[in-house]
């Protein structure tokens, strides 16, 4: 059973940065897609962010390209999401979420989620 936590959350003034990182465990992620989605009050999920735990090829949303990177350790098993020149809006529960696809890393492909950290952003 995939286990998932997420660690790093907390709060920062508009342009400052921040750095989640999700442990991952329980079987062997080749060929698994790993990745961030996020979830911000009375929104819907808003995918963020996955790389591909084999070869690290990465896939960001629209919102958050050029300012969020997404990387991976493979020998520690976790999953990284450094965010850069951070705004109001990115202010949500940001999931770890893994999924056995090779396509982007949307809700309905996720195979199991962690339990969220909470990131605020301040104007």
């Amino acid at each position: 059973q995939v286990h998932l936590v997420e660690s790093g959350g907390g709060m920062v003034q508009a342009g400052g940065s921040l750095r989640l990182s999700c442990a991952a465990s329980g079987r062997t992620f080749s060929g698994y897609t790993m990745g961030w989605v996020r979830q911000a009050p009375g929104n819907e999920r808003e995918f963020v962010a996955a790389i591909r735990w084999n070869g690290g090829s990465t896939d960001y949303g629209n919102s958050v390209k050029g300012r969020f990177t997404a990387s991976r350790d493979i020998a520690k098993n976790t999953l990284y999401l450094q965010m850069n020149s951070l705004k109001p809006e990115d202010t949500a529960v940001y999931y770890c979420a893994a999924g056995n696809t090779p396509f982007r890393l949307t809700s309905d492909r996720v195979d199991a989620w962690g339990q969220g950290t909470s990131v605020t952003v301040s104007s």
